[in-house]
C-alpha cells in the first residue's frame, strides 16, 4: 500500500508541472515557480506545453499501473523509470534542484515498488 501511495504522490506531482507547463507557464504562478521573465514565458510557451504533455503521459502511465493491482507492477517500475532518467537528464541539463523535485521522489517510489 505505501508502495502505491507514494506511486501515486509521484503522479501527482507530475499532474502539478503538467499544469505549470500548459496552462501557467507566461502567467505570474508559471513565471514564479520557473524564474522566468514575461519575454522568456511568452517565446517559449509552446516548448513548456509540449514538455506538459509529456509529464501528462508520464502521469497516464503511473495511473495506469495503479490501476492494475499487482499485475501493474511492470507499468510503475517503466514509468518510474522514465521519470528517473528525466529528472537525472534535466538535473545534467538544467538545474540541480530538479534531481531533488524530480528523480529523488520517483526513486524512493521505485524502491518501495521493487520492495514490495
Amino acid at each position: 500500500m505505501l508502495a502505491n501511495i507514494l506511486v501515486g504522490l509521484v503522479a501527482a506531482l507530475h499532474v502539478y508541472f503538467m499544469v505549470l507547463e500548459m496552462l501557467l507557464w507566461d502567467k505570474p504562478t508559471g513565471r514564479r515557480v520557473f524564474g522566468l521573465t514575461q519575454e522568456f514565458a511568452t517565446a517559449s510557451k509552446g516548448l513548456a506545453a509540449n514538455q506538459g504533455l509529456y509529464n501528462g503521459f508520464l502521469v497516464a502511465g503511473l495511473v495506469w499501473g495503479l490501476s492494475q493491482g499487482a499485475a501493474g507492477t511492470p507499468l510503475k517500475v517503466f514509468f518510474l523509470g522514465c521519470v528517473i532518467v528525466a529528472g537525472v537528464f534535466g538535473a545534467i541539463t538544467v538545474g540541480r534542484k530538479i534531481l531533488f523535485v524530480q528523480a529523488l521522489p520517483a526513486a524512493v517510489a521505485m524502491a518501495a515498488v521493487l520492495l514490495t
